[in-house]
């Protein structure tokens, strides 16, 4: 018997996955959590029947999500990672050589534990003794943290239910405060196919607060339309305009300095979502 695994999270549209092997399903105090081996992507971390991050295309969401902000600014030494159970974000940002610390701020401990378990491919920097594991709120953690971190990265689920909160204008204004004078600030935000009106929303509320603001985008192929959008606030430096030859080279698959620049070019009818 065939088993498949089918994503619904956009109403008129599924993507669907053909299982080898169910590792774990288990519902946590915040949501169902299920990690299933696949034929096309290898393992995957599914979150309340939402896929988040599978071994086959990993890299490029988490390359892009860290490296994108911690090579436009120029001496990241403090970062928050808002979520990222997976531990992807963390590994990543520990290949910066200048960050002497890294907190990771998620509030569902039991998506660290089984990732840990079953991920180590991606959660293999987790017991990094720069990195620090808090288990809580984000939205508390930031409020409490004033001009505390240089870098902050929300890599959240998707904007329903629990993650509702980390989308919008007063969360933003809690990250600008938590930042240090030249800090920045990137998110996940959606796809511009199925969800213009969240990608929109939230590139609005993120300029309403960042003297510099932009959208960039990747190619997640198990993410809705394969084609994703990242919104990056900066109180100081443009990422477009940042001098990357003196950067260290450091080991990636998706991520170049070429690349970097390139990203913030958009397609038109996603430019026009952020006017």
């Amino acid at each position: 018997m065939d088993l498949w695994l089918k994503e619904g999270q956009i109403e008129d549209a599924v993507m669907t996955y053909k299982i080898k092997q169910t590792l774990i399903t288990k519902k946590t105090e915040h949501q169902d959590l299920a990690i299933v081996d696949t034929y096309s992507f290898g393992k995957m971390l599914v979150l309340d029947g939402i896929v988040q991050t599978t071994i086959k295309d990993e890299y490029v969401y988490h390359e892009m999500i860290t490296h994108i902000p911690l090579f436009t600014h120029p001496d990241p030494k403090r970062v928050l990672v808002v979520g990222g159970g997976d531990g992807g974000a963390v590994r990543e940002i520990l290949k910066h050589p200048t960050v002497k610390e890294v907190v990771l701020c998620e509030i569902d401990r039991e998506v660290i534990d089984e990732c840990k378990k079953y991920l180590p491919e991606i959660s293999c920097a987790l017991e990094n003794p720069k990195c620090e594991i808090f288990i809580g709120d984000g939205i508390k953690y930031v409020h409490e943290h004033k001009n505390s971190f240089d870098v902050v990265i929300v890599d959240s689920t998707d904007p329903f239910g629990a993650a509702e909160g980390l989308f919008g204008g007063s969360f933003y204004k809690e990250i600008y405060e938590c930042l240090t004078e030249n800090g920045i600030f990137v998110a996940q935000t959606e796809t511009p196919f199925y969800l213009p009106e969240v990608v929109r929303g939230v590139y609005r509320d993120a300029k309403s607060v960042f003297p510099v603001t932009k959208l960039f985008m990747a190619g997640i192929p198990t993410y809705p339309s394969g084609f994703w959008s990242f919104t990056l606030g900066s109180k100081k430096y443009d990422p477009q305009k940042v001098d990357l030859s003196s950067t260290v080279d450091i080991n990636t698959k998706y991520y170049t300095k070429e690349l970097h620049k390139a990203c913030f070019v958009l397609p038109k009818f996603v430019e026009d979502l952020t006017k």
